[in-house]
């Protein structure tokens, strides 16, 4: 075949395939499906990309004593100068109007709350209570789509339950700013995405506390308010947040990360590479995601929940998490205190947080109280 007429078959089946796959017109279907007939044997798919890895080997904490040290080592990591933020307060305003919210049913006001950090990132947070709060504060974190305006239905599912919900954006996301910052033999960046964070890393400064700091400071005004339990939840960045912060912060009892992670030996699996703060080797060097899963679970009446949507197609879908789930638990009943649990969310075909995993949460909110009740 003439090697021009070549070069433009090529080019043209090229182009084809990148507008199938870009705009899902009709043959994009069918390649999913023939992907999909291919593989068929999940084990033999966890096989590819697991190698040969040992799973056990991975986890470093095996003691109460391992436990505390790793979330020093952390907390270390994150705050490497002043350490964690046990004493400083947000600004707080009280009853603020979002009309955005005003369809919310049983919504007594919002406060919003404000917290300033390093290089001029903030945080803005909303405190949605209903009319006659729980005690339980169910602390809820949006992802990398925006603004938790996102999260309004999750928001609404425990408000009409009468539970409270601090709401929280990623940092650069949503309400929060996107502050222009002086990088030194760099010059003026404008903050717009978390990748821009790396230009901010050194041995002094962790741009992981971000993500982080705004809820400590938050709970520190919640404390205040004399709640008696933290839950805290969020979906993809959200659900990464809640495994981070529940890991170093045991005022959070129970945790439920949805779509949020998997362990790095499974990153190379299509949908799983992750942001930024998902892939630090320095963080990840000091305690990797079995271990981050380990802290979240570890202690007195705690729990960490990993939620899989089955067929997202975004992230972290699938069945992967029986690659490592049994080793956890395994390795939680040697610790002796606290529990570690995955669901495979399969009643829908979206990256969310499903009527399900909200059911789940709120079931096991209602048999601790139970418990409590009975004690």
């Amino acid at each position: 075949m003439n090697k021009k007429v070549l070069g433009i078959l090529l080019v043209s089946f090229f182009s084809v395939g990148v507008i199938i796959g870009h705009y899902k017109i009709l043959p994009s279907q069918y390649l999913h499906e023939i992907r999909e007939s291919i593989f068929t044997d999940e084990e033999d798919k966890f096989q590819a990309y697991i190698y040969e890895n040992n799973i056990s080997r991975l986890i470093h904490i095996h003691s109460p004593d391992d436990a505390i040290v790793k979330r020093e080592l952390l907390v270390n990591y994150i705050w490497p100068i002043d350490g964690f933020p046990y004493e400083r307060k947000p600004k707080v305003e009280t009853a603020i109007t979002d009309s955005r919210y005003d369809d919310i049913d049983n919504l007594g006001r919002i406060d919003r709350i404000t917290i300033n950090m390093d290089y001029e990132v903030n945080s803005i947070a909303y405190l949605f209570m209903p009319h006659t709060p729980h005690k339980t504060l169910i602390i809820y974190h949006q992802g990398h789509d925006g603004d938790f305006i996102l999260g309004k239905k999750t928001i609404q599912y425990f408000i009409e339950r009468d539970y409270p919900v601090l709401a929280f954006s990623m940092p650069l996301l949503g309400m929060n700013n996107q502050p222009i910052v002086d990088i030194p033999n760099l010059g003026m960046i404008k903050l717009k995405s978390h990748n821009d964070f790396i230009y901010l890393e050194s041995s002094r400064f962790s741009p992981v506390k971000f993500f982080v700091e705004p809820i400590a400071i938050s709970l520190n005004h919640m404390d205040e308010l004399e709640f008696d339990s933290y839950i805290m939840l969020g979906i993809s960045g959200g659900g990464w947040t809640t495994t981070m912060y529940s890991a170093i912060d045991s005022r959070v009892l129970e945790s439920y990360s949805i779509a949020g992670s998997v362990p790095t030996f499974l990153r190379s699996i299509p949908g799983n590479e992750g942001d930024y703060e998902q892939k630090i080797p320095t963080l990840y060097n000091i305690t990797n995601y079995l271990d981050l899963y380990i802290l979240s679970s570890f202690g007195d009446d705690r729990k960490h929940v990993e939620i899989y949507n089955k067929y997202d197609p975004c992230c972290f879908g699938g069945d992967i998490s029986k690659t490592y789930e049994n080793e956890i638990k395994t390795n939680m009943l040697k610790l002796g205190s606290g529990k570690f649990m995955v669901y495979i969310d399969d009643t829908h075909k979206e990256h969310k947080i499903s009527r399900f995993s909200l059911d789940i949460i709120k079931d096991s909110i209602n048999e601790k109280q139970k418990i409590e009740s009975i004690n």
